[in-house]
This record gives structure tokens, sequence and C-alpha cells, in this order.
């Protein structure tokens, strides 16, 4: 079950527990070939550039589909190892991942961090809300514990 914390305007985040070891949940998180498997929102189609393996600075092409099909590019804008891994394209939003231990398990934080954005993006944002986001971020939390438990598992 995920949990949504309040949040400012411009700012989408849940968090998830998720009983598997901070480095096989960074594993999934780091590859962008299994960004499809863990995608909530269903607009991630497959990976057309990058390393097999993101770090910071690191860029990476995505397929995406939203009616049509279209490309993006991210780069990785903040990383450290097993802990925090986050990436950006044109607009001034960050979509991040935050890994924190609870016991043997840990607590996954993704974010949707549009703080930066400014003039007309800034507005469109706020005018259309963030409710798509935010249930796209909990529908990805799900598929990503359940990704790392399956592969803590296998391993």
């Amino acid at each position: 079950m995920t949990e949504t914390a309040p949040a400012p305007d411009l700012v989408a985040t849940a968090s998830i527990v998720v009983d598997a070891p901070a480095s096989v949940v960074f594993d999934i998180l780091a590859d962008p070939r299994q960004h499809a498997r863990i995608d909530g929102s269903g607009t991630v189609d497959s990976v057309v550039t990058g390393p097999d393996r993101l770090s910071e600075g690191a860029q990476f092409g995505m397929q995406m589909k939203r009616g049509f099909g279209y490309k993006v590019t991210n780069t990785v804008v903040e990383f450290d190892e097993n802990a925090l891994i986050g990436w950006k394209h044109r607009g001034a939003h960050v979509w991040r991942y935050e890994i924190f231990p609870e016991g043997d398990k840990v607590r996954v934080t993704e974010t949707w961090d549009g703080t930066a954005n400014t003039g007309f993006a800034k507005f469109l944002f706020t005018l259309l809300g963030l409710k798509g986001t935010q249930k796209s971020i909990e529908e990805t939390l799900v598929k990503l514990k359940a990704a790392a438990e399956a592969d803590a598992k296998k391993a």
C-alpha cells in the first residue's frame, strides 16, 4: 500500500515499503530498460538510447506514448548509489526516487517535483493539477515493489 504525503503545489509524491535490499531497488531504477516494467502511467514504451546503467549526468532516450508516440531524452541530475536517483527532460520538473533503510526493508519515495517550473509551464501544471501524476506515482510504486521483491527472491 502506498502512502501519499501532503505536498505543496507542483509536487506529487508517495512512498511504499519494499521487502528488498536498497541495491535491488536501485538496480531497477538505474536500468532504463526496466522503466517500462514499473511504469504506472502507461506512457513508457521502451528505451531508445542510453547506457545499461545510469549515473550522474547520463542521458537516456525513451519512446513514450500518450495518445500518440513521441520520444524524450532524460538527463540524470541527482544520483547517490542505492539512495537517490532523479532525472529530467526539457521541462524543469524532476522525477526523483529516494530509498531509505527501514530495518531489513526499504522505504521508496517517488516524487514529481515541478517547483522549478516558471511562466507558462508553472501556470499550465497549476491549472491542470497533478491528480493524474499522483495516481501514476502510486501505481509505479506498487509495480516497483512487486518487481524488486521478485528480483530479491531470485537473488
